[in-house]
């Protein structure tokens, strides 16, 4: 048994102010089992928030474990550029296409979330290029919205604090309010659909505050996209891999919004090893495929062997335990439970109703810090997102029964 080392001080956090950090000293996590944690000193947490939106199928999967390791033993990677691939990215890129929401689409694996951005608005103008139109460049996002924290997720972020202080990391990028279509109609006017590569949208805003879709906003704005020949790419970090709720595997599928791109990280591997992708629809794969075109693009883990090994053992329990429906199943439930913490006067609202997804809204967001800490006085583990918005996104394995004491933990604390 490895001895537990005592803390230095020399992690840098992301996200985190490091002289409250220093001062506090950290949160330390050492062990999950479903949809519970534990600290340290051995006091146990409901996981509000799986993780960061991405244990799916909750912790403490041996068989995730066992897979990898036995694809470690086998051979850990090996570059997937040019024309070489291991056997079992091959499957997992072939399972991937046959839940596809888009028949016939392509995979480009990624390490994550943020490098699946990155890839999609390279590829977005690349292929107008090769479309003979290379003044389509314009990347479109929406304000709220978080689409990861590299150089073209930090430019598409329409939160403020996420991309100020870094200067213009990217030319060509615009932002349209989040719950408007016609913001988005009123941009394409002014800049022209000529000029337009491609609009970026989370199908739940995730990262900025938890924000679920006006009726009919989604496939509003994919129809406006369609009619001025602007690709679509839905940002399905947080809610692919059955979140959304539905039965479904994609908000993409649930909506019937039939993308030109789908980023996906997250619930792929539910989070046991990095892992992501890009699901790319053959009208925008067609010219790579047709012969005599490079796209000069890949990571060197991108596809990495011992993660697809994973990700194959994530999508068959999801498969095996039906943990699609449980996702539509706490849908209901959180509605169910965590509505009524609007009554008390510390929460302004509930946003729920969608996915295995809750927002629980502070009245006084400058309160969040310190209600993450009486929450975890409550056995509660979970953020604030946004302005002061308690995430809420568990397990797709949390019970009815947990549900209800999670929203009891809440309510106490919140009192």
């Amino acid at each position: 048994m490895v001895a537990m080392a005592e803390n230095s001080g020399a992690l840098w956090h992301g996200f985190a102010d490091m002289g409250a950090v220093t001062a506090s000293g950290p949160f330390v996590v050492t062990r999950g089992e479903g949809t519970r944690i534990w600290d340290r000193d051995g006091k146990s947490y409901l996981d509000a928030t799986a993780g960061l939106w991405f244990t799916n199928v909750g912790h403490g999967r041996t068989e995730i474990a066992d897979a990898v390791s036995r694809q470690l033993g086998t051979i850990a990677h090996y570059s997937n550029f040019g024309d070489i691939a291991s056997d079992v990215t091959l499957q997992l890129a072939d399972e991937l296409a046959a839940i596809a929401p888009v028949p016939g689409s392509k995979i480009f694996f990624t390490s994550g979330g943020s490098d699946s951005i990155d890839t999609a608005v390279k590829l977005a103008r690349r292929y107008w290029v090769e479309q003979g139109k290379p003044g389509k460049r314009v990347v479109v996002s929406r304000t709220k919205a978080y689409h990861g924290m590299h150089a073209a997720g930090t430019s598409l972020a329409g939160i403020p604090l996420n991309h100020d202080g870094y200067g213009e990391l990217m030319h060509d990028v615009q932002n349209v309010d989040w719950d408007d279509a016609k913001s988005l109609l009123g941009l394409i006017e002014r800049v022209g659909a000529d000029n337009i590569a491609a609009f970026f949208c989370e199908p739940i805003i995730g990262a900025g505050g938890i924000y679920l879709p006006p009726a009919g906003y989604l496939e509003e704005v994919r129809a406006i996209c369609r009619d001025h020949d602007i690709l679509f790419v839905v940002d399905e970090v947080v809610t692919g891999f059955g979140r959304i709720g539905g039965d479904s595997w994609f908000a993409s599928a649930r909506f019937d919004l039939q993308p030109d791109m789908i980023t996906t990280a997250k619930g792929l591997t539910s989070g046991y090893v990095p892992m992501g992708a890009v699901f790319i629809a053959p009208r925008v794969a067609e010219p790579f495929f047709a012969g005599g075109v490079w796209w000069r693009h890949g990571y060197t883990y991108g596809g990495h062997a011992a993660a697809a090994a994973a990700a194959l053992a994530n999508l068959e329990i999801i498969r095996r335990e039906n943990l699609l429906a449980e996702a539509t199943r706490l849908e209901g439930d959180l509605a169910a439970a965590l509505s009524p913490l609007a009554e008390l006067d510390s929460v302004a609202e509930v946003r729920t109703g969608l996915g295995a997804v809750t927002a629980v809204q502070l009245a006084d967001p400058a309160s969040a810090p310190a209600t993450v800490l009486k929450l975890r006085e409550h056995g509660v583990s979970t953020r604030a997102a946004g302005q002061g918005a308690l995430q809420v996104s568990p397990a797709f394995v949390m019970t009815t029964e947990e549900v209800g004491e999670l929203a009891d933990r809440m309510r106490a604390a919140l009192s």
